[in-house]
């Protein structure tokens, strides 16, 4: 394994390179994340942007990942000219291009350039009306969603049982099928089960295309209005797990049931939904993050040092949702 040093110098080679494409001043390029993707901030006159540098395989091991970014960019194209939900606005090269593929420092990498989304990320502090803005936000993205025809060539993730527990995902450089064999055997089984659980649950019910990552720390809150960042997961999928997946980092937390209700109160105000298996989506959601984590902290020493931690989280999540499944206070 690289250190995280001398990945993150050569993602930002591949950036600069990308960034020779667009009709940029020049800029300061700071570093944001060096997490799923690696993301820099560029600062000049002309203003702040967010320079992403993708990870291959992203969105699946048989998926172009050119062309999933160019999708993505072409959803959040289309809710800005048709909605007045505030998500990113992508930023075209001098040829008119909305994603660039460049290499650089034995790197081949496609990259994407955003205008950047001022405002505070409440994921630290939330407050129940953090979800119910949050929620009212989902659902009218999610109205845009099936008021839309994506145009010929669009490609994301297809978030169905086949994704969450076969191998179709590649996290980090590690293939799905074999994080499952890094985890420890006692979580492996409770995973299996939710599988098992899920099998039908998956079969039914309201689906199409959602953010797929939405909870707050991916919601900008500024001035009473909240912003939606960073659509990467962005696919067709359950909309009660995109309820889940905002919902899932605070099921543990006492004031739980306060958060639950925002969300849903804000949601349905523009949207009905059924959410008769929303724990069960958390504890999904909980699934697919643990592999992830799992997959990614082979190739990331930072979060190589942080995965027992989120493995026994996982397992508190899961008690938590089973014990409500129970009827258990």
């Amino acid at each position: 394994m690289r250190s995280r040093r001398a990945q993150i110098a050569g993602l930002r080679r591949v950036a600069l390179a990308a960034l020779d494409q667009y009709a940029l001043t020049d800029g300061r390029l700071t570093l944001v994340a060096h997490e799923e993707n690696t993301t820099f901030r560029h600062d000049s006159a002309a203003g702040r942007l967010l320079v992403r540098v993708h990870r291959p395989h992203r969105h699946g091991r048989d998926v172009d990942s050119s062309a999933a970014v160019r999708s993505e960019l072409a959803w959040l194209t289309a809710i800005r000219a048709q909605t007045e939900l505030a998500v990113p606005e992508p930023v075209p090269t001098r040829d008119g291009a909305t994603a660039v593929t460049v290499s650089a420092a034995g790197e081949t990498r496609t990259c994407s350039v955003l205008r950047w989304m001022d405002g505070r990320i409440m994921e630290g502090s939330p407050r129940p009306v953090h979800l119910r803005r949050l929620g009212e936000a989902m659902a009218r993205l999610h109205l845009q969603a099936d008021a839309w025809s994506p145009p010929p060539g669009f490609v994301r993730i297809r978030w169905d049982h086949k994704t969450f527990f076969g191998d179709v995902m590649i996290y980090g450089e590690t293939p799905a099928a074999d994080c499952w064999a890094l985890l420890p055997t006692e979580l492996r089984a409770r995973f299996g089960a939710v599988a098992s659980r899920m099998t039908e649950v998956l079969q039914r019910g309201d689906v199409g295309l959602i953010h797929a990552d939405l909870h707050l720390g991916n919601a900008v809150f500024h001035r009473g209005e909240v912003k939606l960042i960073d659509f990467d997961d962005c696919g067709q999928g359950p909309r009660v797990y995109e309820l889940a997946v905002a919902l899932w980092e605070l099921r543990d937390e006492p004031f739980y049931p306060s958060y639950r209700d925002a969300l849903l109160e804000g949601y349905r105000a523009h949207r009905d939904i059924d959410v008769t298996h929303l724990d069960d989506f958390i504890a999904l959601r909980q699934v697919a993050f643990d592999l992830w984590y799992t997959g990614m902290a082979e190739l990331n020493p930072v979060f190589a040092a942080r995965l027992d931690r989120v493995h026994r989280w996982s397992l508190l999540v899961l008690d938590h949702v089973e014990e409500a499944a129970a009827g258990l206070p």
